[in-house]
């Protein structure tokens, strides 16, 4: 009998656990729109790295006699389905070359804003109240000072590229990151979990990374994708005032305020690069909203309730 028990316990295999990035996968592609919007930022990221070097030339290539000429001529070379500027140059291999400046400013301003605001908002929402109070004035400081305006000036003192402007449009938006992450740093620290851990002597340094960043990050991802459209948007004003991206290089927002002037006429000009602006910020919404959920332990289990039912 102790033979035979010995035998049906050995037949027993535990159950594996799943693979983090197939879960994450099967996750994202229930999640349709979500996945559509992946693959659409996968396509930016892909011109944003890879369009330079295979379209450069093109793009800067000019044709006076198809100046302004306009969209959908097929007959035409490839290039110019989506028309040309007033220079005759294919507004198509323009929009892909002009990703990597974008993306580069966007997601540059981002990060750096959204790490530096993150650390110091942690800091302040879970430290000593002298070191919240002096975080809080700087930030203060900060938003007294209307953001895009501070970016006139400091732009307007030092070299318009693209270095400078990722640093100047990521200082203006610290403040936003800083007090998000300090209200969710304050309300956390009060939850049974992080006394518990606090109680057992773990250090504040593991507390803070450990139990209290993961519950406030999803709420920062949401703010950095919402951040990112009015990065890009801030670019193209500040481009459009002559302090920001100058020619010949080139971004989206760029492009929107070089075709101002021909809105009646070559209208164009500022809506294919203006549409590209807006598929991505609407693809990132679209991601981040799913984000929101499947990386916050408080709300992953709608996925799962969604995927029992699925079956």
């Amino acid at each position: 009998m102790a033979h035979m028990h010995d035998k049906d316990t050995d037949g027993l295999t535990a159950p594996t656990a799943p693979n983090p990035v197939v879960q994450t996968f099967l996750m994202l592609w229930r999640d349709k729109f979500a996945f559509v919007s992946v693959i659409f930022l996968l396509l930016v990221l892909f011109s944003a790295i890879f369009g330079p070097m295979l379209l450069e030339d093109l793009a800067t290539k000019q044709n006076l006699r198809g100046r302004n000429a306009p969209p959908f001529d097929f007959s035409r070379d490839w290039l110019y389905w989506l028309g040309a500027d007033a220079l005759g140059r294919p507004l198509l291999p323009r929009i892909i070359v002009a990703a990597q400046n974008t993306i580069f400013v966007a997601a540059g301003a981002v990060f750096f804003s959204l790490t530096i605001g993150t650390v110091l908002g942690l800091i302040a929402g879970y430290t000593s109240k002298m070191w919240s109070q002096i975080i809080m004035r700087l930030a203060d400081i900060i938003m007294s000072f209307p953001s895009l305006l501070l970016a006139v000036i400091v732009l307007f003192m030092l070299d318009s590229s693209v270095f400078n402007l990722v640093i100047v449009l990521a200082i203006t938006r610290i403040p936003v990151y800083l007090r998000t992450a300090r209200a969710e740093t304050l309300e956390v620290r009060e939850r049974m979990f992080v006394q518990a851990a606090r109680v057992m002597g773990a250090s504040g340094r593991r507390i803070v990374f450990r139990h209290i960043l993961p519950v406030v990050f999803p709420t920062l991802i949401t703010i950095a994708t919402l951040d990112f459209a009015f990065v890009m948007l801030a670019e193209s004003a500040l481009s459009f005032l002559g302090i920001g991206i100058q020619p010949p290089e080139i971004t989206w927002g760029l492009m929107v305020s070089q075709g101002r002037p021909y809105l009646t006429t070559a209208w164009w000009l500022s809506f294919w690069p203006g549409l590209a602006i807006i598929l991505t910020t609407l693809s990132l919404n679209l991601l981040s909203h799913w984000m929101r959920t499947a990386l916050d332990p408080a709300q992953r289990w709608r996925l799962e309730n969604v995927r029992k039912k699925n079956g």
